[in-house]
């Protein structure tokens, strides 16, 4: 009985969050370069396909799931990358989901012969959907069980549009960016009251402490410290942490939290091991809760998948591809 009420006040809670219209988080924003920026449509030799799957918090009951996909295509020629992306959350006992389908461009500008910034907009479609017949409500609970469910009154799903736009600027070893999401704050109310999704704020960066290549320049060996701020509404959140290449071979550790802002150590230790060759990156990682939630989450588990292919031969990709420093995952 304990123990479910303890389910019972985490959930109270993350339903409370949800509606001021928090975005699901990645751990390897990276390997979802389009969900964190569209500044990255099109940052890479030729086309990109990629897959992503987060399991939040496992041990709660409920479903706290997020996935994407998503497809890229560099435009060379024009200096200019398109790409569409597909994210799907679900989150708690009502299934209460939101999907977003958008297409994204991006341009590349040669500010000189070292640096370049390369700005980026996302216009998608928002749905915002519930199983209402799926929750139990408080007038529905007695002491021997629960009664007879309750008819809600109606109410249609939300639908709407939105949009997003970045700026990435960025050299061999080092890059950094910042993007606006929900500039057209979409409504979720499902009966029709002033609730909208508040703009979403990242700045992101980092730079190639280390980096050794072989032949044909490709990377043998490379460290990199990155981070990524985030702000939404009244919320903030944190990444900092390091990746080290070894071909081929990846793993990354990091810290997300707020130190000396909030009165807990921070929110998670987040580790990762992934697979990274010429057309295949594959990774997993672990949130590791080191909030108050520490015994009751389980943490979150993530996966990513990405395949990079082309039809250009090395010299062409020399000549018309522009790499982007930052990691894959």
């Amino acid at each position: 009985m304990v123990k479910r009420i303890k389910y019972l006040v985490i959930l109270l809670f993350i339903i409370l969050t949800d509606s001021y219209g928090q975005d699901p988080t990645f751990s390897q924003f990276y390997a979802n370069a389009l969900y964190l920026s569209p500044s990255f449509a099109g940052a890479t030799a030729e086309y990109r396909f990629g897959i992503n799957y987060r399991d939040q918090w496992p041990s709660i009951p409920g479903k706290f799931r997020t996935y994407s996909i998503s497809f890229d295509k560099a435009m060379p020629n024009f200096n200019s990358g398109i790409g569409i992306l597909a994210t799907y959350d679900v989150a708690g006992s009502g299934n209460l989901s939101t999907t977003n389908i958008g297409l994204l461009y991006s341009y590349d500008f040669n500010i000189n012969k070292e640096w370049h910034i390369r700005p980026g907009v996302n216009f998608k479609f928002y749905y915002q959907g519930l199983d209402i017949y799926k929750l139990v409500f408080n007038s529905q609970i007695t002491g021997s069980g629960t009664s007879p469910s309750v008819t809600p009154p109606p109410f249609d799903n939300v639908a709407d549009v939105d949009f997003a736009t970045s700026a990435l600027v960025y050299n061999e070893r080092i890059w950094a960016g910042f993007t606006l999401d929900h500039l057209l704050t979409p409504k979720t109310s499902f009966y029709g009251n002033d609730a909208n999704v508040p703009i979403k704020f990242n700045l992101y960066g980092g730079v190639q402490v280390l980096k050794k290549t072989r032949l044909r320049q490709k990377m043998q060996e490379v460290l990199s410290v990155a981070m990524n701020f985030q702000k939404q509404g009244k919320f903030y959140q944190s990444d900092i942490g390091l990746y080290y290449y070894k071909d081929p071979l990846i793993f990354g550790l990091w810290y997300r939290g707020i130190p000396l802002i909030t009165s807990q150590a921070g929110d998670a230790i987040i580790g990762l091991v992934g697979i990274k060759t010429k057309q295949l990156h594959l990774g997993y990682s672990y949130d590791f809760t080191i909030s108050n939630l520490i015994s009751s989450t389980s943490g979150a588990h993530e996966i990513s998948l990405i395949y990079e292919f082309n039809n250009l031969s090395l010299g062409q990709q020399k000549k018309r591809f522009r790499a982007i420093p930052c990691p894959e995952f």
